[in-house]
């Protein structure tokens, strides 16, 4: 899982956790581990875990454990999907958190291998499975998913336009069973004026398989809520999503958190019954999108977008 790979905003995510209190960071999507090993060099007081559903980078967490010298103590790599979470802590005797971190989509080494079936840009066997132990792939969707539920998840997963045309072209043109074949299905599905703005035309429609051969949707807004209820007055929770069903699912869930005054607060677990119970939560203002410099240095980061909630610690 070697090549080039520029962790997504990681001034601004260092940053969101440097006053976080002493103790454990969840990082739930470590991927090359570039986010877990700045914070954890910035921030002698924390013990990070870090978990992934692909075995290669917990294979590559491992490497750079062994890179960290006196801080690697503070360092475990997981393999586990991030719905998960709890349980991998909690075989770990971890209870409480002080921060976490979702950095959600696909990492750059897995579009950039091939053999991966992630990308429109490789000739490859259809796979594009985070966890290859899974039996679910990219072949099955397009081979075995009627038009009807293609198209559906081409509108949910990506907000594609032309769901149906592109449905329709897939189940014509079966079998297929390789990148490249489905990226020209594609391709001309796509009225000919359409494929000549907005980036490759075969985009939207990988990224709406991987996220259903992955179940990522489904399993996300659980996962941030389990976690939440972990972390510790005054920890903090961060989220990268990098398309809008995966903004709208952390925003649903933050603004459910911040909103919500019937669980009552770690510190403060009894309410004055003539007073508003306190919000557990609170939003903290940061830079939501990386800066222009990192957008030109890093295309992949264009569209990510920042998202990060506090632990309210209310006085009695």
């Amino acid at each position: 899982m070697s090549g080039a790979h520029e962790p997504v905003m990681l001034a601004e995510i260092v940053d969101v956790f440097a006053q976080i209190p002493d103790g454990v960071l969840l990082d739930a999507t470590l991927g090359m581990a570039g986010h877990a090993t700045a914070i954890l060099r910035r921030h002698q007081g924390l013990r990070v875990v870090g978990i992934d559903r692909d075995d290669m980078a917990i294979a590559h967490a491992n490497k750079v454990k062994q890179e960290l010298g006196a801080d690697a103590a503070r360092f475990t790599a997981v393999h586990a999907r991030f719905d998960r979470a709890a349980d991998a802590l909690g075989g770990l005797g971890i209870e409480r958190l002080s921060g976490a971190l979702f950095d959600l989509g696909v990492s750059s080494p897995q579009l950039d291998m091939a053999d991966r079936g992630f990308s429109y840009r490789n000739d490859a066997p259809l796979d594009m499975r985070m966890d290859r132990s899974e039996g679910l792939s990219a072949w099955n969707v397009v081979n075995e998913y009627d038009a009807e539920a293609i198209a559906e998840i081409l509108r949910r997963n990506a907000d594609e336009r032309f769901a149906k045309r592109i449905a329709d072209a897939i189940v014509a043109a079966r079998p297929i069973n390789t990148t490249k074949h489905l990226a020209d299905v594609v391709t001309a599905a796509i009225p000919a004026a359409t494929r000549r703005t907005g980036g490759h035309p075969a985009k939207r429609t990988f990224q709406a398989i991987r996220i259903e051969v992955n179940a990522e949707l489904d399993i996300l807004p659980q996962a941030l809520r389990d976690v939440m209820s972990m972390i510790v007055p005054g920890g903090r929770i961060a989220v990268l999503s990098y398309h809008s069903g995966e903004d709208r699912i952390v925003k649903e869930v933050m603004r459910e958190a911040e909103t919500d005054a019937s669980r009552p607060n770690i510190a403060t677990p009894f309410a004055h019954p003539s007073r508003t119970a306190p919000r557990a939560w609170r939003k903290v203002r940061v830079a939501k999108k990386p800066g222009a410099d990192e957008a030109a240095r890093n295309p992949r980061a264009t569209s990510a977008r920042l998202r990060v909630m506090e632990r309210c610690e209310v006085a009695a």
